[in-house]
């Protein structure tokens, strides 16, 4: 039997769990990246793997790439998803990915279906096992002819609880770019029928706290647009639709306060010879004398607040000089942040992922179901967000060159064609929801 063969393009945080799952299932794997040697780390000489130094420019690589495999699976920068689905379609090549839809890539639907391949999207975790275990109780409901009141989606990749050791209470074990790019979105959800539009500046200040089992006391703040999920979902009846991040109690009020002295505003400007102290008092519109104090009283909180410490924590009261010419503030506070708070090797981080339905029947009855996942990872083997993105993903191409999918165009994870056989081998892998029905109409949805 002739192996089946899958590009990989890119070698990031996430994509080692892909590459040691479709190996083991007798797949040959070829990575395309500008970081061959992180490619070869993942591969460990296995003999189904193979890896080539490719950067996203050369365009006719990449054709003959795609129109050597059988299908694509790309983890590059989102922004570079519709160029490569463009260059699948052509060569009638199916493709994976584990972002967002973009209106560009939701485009090529018509091209993809004349083309007979699915380009397979939001295939991770969140975007992904969010969509797949929700719609997996949302068909249930529906199939018993009932409506989904209010439906509430929270999902959060944290370090575990001992390695959260920092003012922030974070640390980085996936692309640590897009979680700050991340805290500069607006956020729109609606709430007993009414739309709720938080802006950028208000996104860490509409936060709640929420009790998760064997975690406790996490905070939540609105993750992008909810209500679009009402089409998504298929569940027009829906009176209230909230999608939301979790956290540790920390990084929310952090970056509020870095949001409100712009600390991540993309504005282009010349720091050189600068200190982290005078680009803070630059941002504050302070004097460097007197700093914290200074910078505390300009957000309004006390010098003992944890912002305050946090940026004190990071170093930005400190002399030390800029490493920075040509820069933005984004940059300057991004790379900081990265360079304090990675996940060390040898710390385990966790995600958690927490559904609630009401929902309502003909006969006038009401149920709460819930539905909650917490999974850890391993210093020694995979991070939990890299086995919750990857894994997903990885058994999708599995079924879809198995030609046990049939669906083309450009498609989400919630038809149960794709999320019934995802959910069920995801569990055989030890990531598995714990679903609880039946629980009373009075039990709480939300503080």
């Amino acid at each position: 039997m002739v192996m089946k063969k899958v590009l990989i393009l890119g070698a990031g945080l996430v994509v080692k769990p892909m590459v040691e799952f479709l190996m083991e299932n007798g797949f040959r794997v070829t990575i395309a990246t500008t970081t061959k040697e992180k490619a070869d780390r993942m591969i460990k000489g296995h003999p189904a793997g193979s890896s080539l130094r490719w950067s996203t420019d050369d365009t006719a690589i990449l054709e003959k790439l795609v129109n050597e495999h059988d299908i694509t699976v790309s983890f590059l920068p989102y922004r570079y998803h519709t160029d490569v689905a463009k260059i699948c379609i052509k060569h009638c090549k199916p493709l994976v990915t584990t972002s967002y839809v973009q209106p560009g890539m939701q485009a090529l639907d018509e091209a993809a279906k004349s083309s007979g391949v699915i380009i397979l999207n939001e295939a991770g975790l969140d975007p992904g096992i969010d969509h797949m275990t929700a719609m997996k109780i949302i068909d249930h409901i529906h199939g018993k002819e009932g409506s989904v009141d209010e439906f509430y989606s929270l999902c959060g990749a944290l370090p575990a609880p001992e390695a959260a050791d920092n003012p922030l209470r974070y640390k980085f074990s996936w692309s640590p770019k897009g979680v700050i790019t991340a805290s500069r979105n607006n956020a729109l959800y609606l709430k007993k029928g009414k739309s709720i539009f938080v802006e950028p500046s208000d996104l860490f200040k509409d936060r709640f706290s929420f009790n998760f089992s064997g975690i406790g006391e996490l905070e939540v703040y609105p993750n992008r647009d909810s209500i679009s999920y009402i089409d998504i979902y298929g569940i027009p009846e829906a009176k209230t639709i909230y999608r939301g991040t979790f956290r540790f109690k920390g990084w929310c009020e952090t970056l509020d306060a870095m949001n409100s002295l712009n600390m991540i505003d993309e504005t282009v400007k010349n720091y050189s010879g600068k200190s982290y102290s005078e680009f803070l008092a630059e941002r504050a519109g302070t004097g460097t004398a007197d700093l914290k104090k200074s910078v505390a009283a300009k957000l309004g909180i006390s010098e003992s607040s944890c912002a305050i410490k946090s940026l004190e924590f990071l170093g930005f009261f400190s002399d030390e000089i800029l490493n920075y010419a040509e820069t933005t503030p984004f940059e300057i506070t991004s790379g900081r942040m990265i360079e304090k708070m990675m996940l060390g090797n040898d710390e385990r981080d966790m995600v958690l992922l927490q559904h609630i339905f009401l929902a309502a029947y003909p006969d006038g009855s009401k149920e709460v179901i819930k539905s909650s996942m917490l999974d850890f990872g391993s210093p020694s083997a995979n991070t939990a967000i890299a086995r919750t993105v990857a894994l997903p993903a990885a058994i999708a191409v599995k079924i879809i060159l198995a030609n046990k999918i049939d669906l083309k165009g450009v498609y989400r994870p919630v038809v149960p064609q794709i999320y019934n056989p995802v959910i069920d081998e995801l569990k055989t892998l030890g990531i598995e929801m714990k679903e609880e029905f039946g629980l009373p109409e009075s039990t709480p949805l939300l503080p």
